[in-house]
């Protein structure tokens, strides 16, 4: 049953992770708006990054890939956590989301980093914990 439930998270993550790549494209000035003025290039990063979330959300569904999406995807998360700490520290700057809801975006992360982290481990780890005592 657990693996089962693992496999079914893995492809909504995936999926989930896709489609947040795609959204730089339809949604990029808000992307671009996020973006902390100490970094250059914002357009040329807002779209590396969600290109990155493309492959890295497709590679996560396919088994062989999966641990090489995994590490790509928190590696991903910790490059733009700037981003999201940026909006929680000046919240000012974004009056359409509350105070509280960018701090949550931001613990939001960790939760996002745990979840990739689950599929980085081999696959025998994974059976063999799911092996009960008769």
């Amino acid at each position: 049953m657990r693996a089962q439930a693992k496999e079914l998270l893995r492809w909504v993550y995936g999926v989930l992770f896709t489609l947040a790549g795609a959204n730089h494209f339809v949604h990029t000035d808000f992307y671009l708006s996020i973006m902390p003025p100490y970094l250059p290039s914002h357009l040329a990063l807002v779209y590396a990054s969600g290109v990155c979330e493309v492959a890295l959300g497709i590679a996560l569904l396919f088994r062989s890939t999966q641990r090489f999406a995994a590490w790509g995807m928190i590696a991903l998360i910790v490059a733009v956590t700037p981003a999201n700490l940026h909006m929680a520290v000046h919240a000012e700057l974004y009056p359409r989301f509350s105070p509280a809801a960018l701090w949550i975006r931001l613990l939001l992360q960790v939760v996002l980093i745990a979840w990739a982290y689950w599929y980085t481990r081999p696959a025998e780890l994974h059976e063999s914990a799911n092996i009960r005592s008769p």
